[in-house]
């Protein structure tokens, strides 16, 4: 068996799925398809920060403008670790456009204007 904490809202329901694949626990149907997604191919969304040249701060919060599989997040933060921004940045600029290829923009959570 199984146990999954669905992370979907904030009920962090107790999932558990048994050898034959029938689930319990959930409490509504979001957390079967999480749990399905979770046994098939899970994807995360990413959240950290970059580099930036700025009199105010030093880094620069940015999130991927979707979800990306869970495999893929070493490779996607050795990519933000390269890059360094300069200021002024908006909230919402891209930072690194199709990351890896992946169909996946990084982008600025924040404006930074100085």
């Amino acid at each position: 068996m199984k146990e999954f904490i669905c992370i979907v809202c904030p009920r962090g329901c107790k999932i558990r799925v048994n050898e034959q694949g029938e689930m319990e626990g959930y409490g509504c149907k979001r957390g079967i398809t999480y749990v399905q997604n979770e046994m098939t191919n899970p994807k995360r969304m990413l959240t950290s920060t970059v580099k930036i040249k700025s009199k105010i701060v030093n880094r620069l919060p940015i999130i991927t403008s979707s979800e990306i599989n869970k495999d893929d997040i070493f490779r996607v933060m050795e990519e933000i670790n390269k890059v360094k921004v300069e200021a002024p940045i908006y909230i919402h600029d891209v930072i690194i456009k199709n990351v890896l290829g992946l169909g996946v923009d990084i982008i600025a959570t924040r404006t930074i204007r100085e």
